[in-house]
């Protein structure tokens, strides 16, 4: 009798002082990797800003809107609305509208997502890059606004305004700070 002992993954272990053909695995049958991989494949793109903003402005209550902002929680929205409630941060544009071309591609074509953008946002903060001038600056800005789509380059103008609950009603700084657990530095709470 051969007892036969599997890897995590689902090949089969070596035995020592056994023969050892490679193992193939029939195209039909998926290990726990193949699986993930499956999962993975099948995810949908993660919400927009825009529309979590727009969820938000959209709920009755407190408690609901904290709920849009923990079930959304990212390391990118909390960039994106610690520039936009946090009064340390300053940004380095001209307020009021950009002058872009906005692009008309639909949802989930031919854009950029702000959620892969945030990363890039501390070249328009004072303290950011200091070696830009402000001319390539603003020309930076208005690229990044070009790429993303329409909703989220309108609402990434509100952030640098820092007027978010002026265009989505409830969605302050307050909010913001009990959803994440900051102080009024808009740090975490020790």
């Amino acid at each position: 009798m051969v007892i036969i002992r599997r890897n995590p993954d689902g090949s089969i272990a070596s035995q020592e002082g056994l023969p050892q053909e490679p193992t193939q695995s029939h195209p039909a049958l998926a290990n726990r990797r193949g699986m993930q991989a499956m999962a993975d494949a099948g995810r949908a793109v993660p919400p927009l800003m825009s529309e979590i903003a727009t969820k938000i402005n959209n709920a009755k209550d407190k408690p609901r809107k904290l709920k849009v902002l923990k079930d959304h929680d990212s390391v990118a929205l909390r960039q994106v609305l610690k520039g936009a409630f946090d009064p340390s941060i300053e940004w380095l544009l001209p307020q009021g509208d950009v002058p872009y071309e906005v692009n008309d591609a639909p949802v989930g074509t031919e854009h950029t997502v702000l959620q892969q953008e945030a990363k890039r946002l501390y070249l328009f903060t004072k303290g950011g890059d200091s070696t830009l001038s402000n001319n390539k600056r603003e020309t930076l800005f208005i690229q990044m606004l070009e790429g993303l789509s329409a909703e989220e380059a309108e609402f990434l103008v509100t952030v640098v305004n820092k007027k978010v609950n002026n265009k989505y009603k409830g969605f302050t700084g307050n909010l913001v700070k009990e959803a994440f657990g900051w102080n009024d530095n808009f740090m975490k709470k020790e």
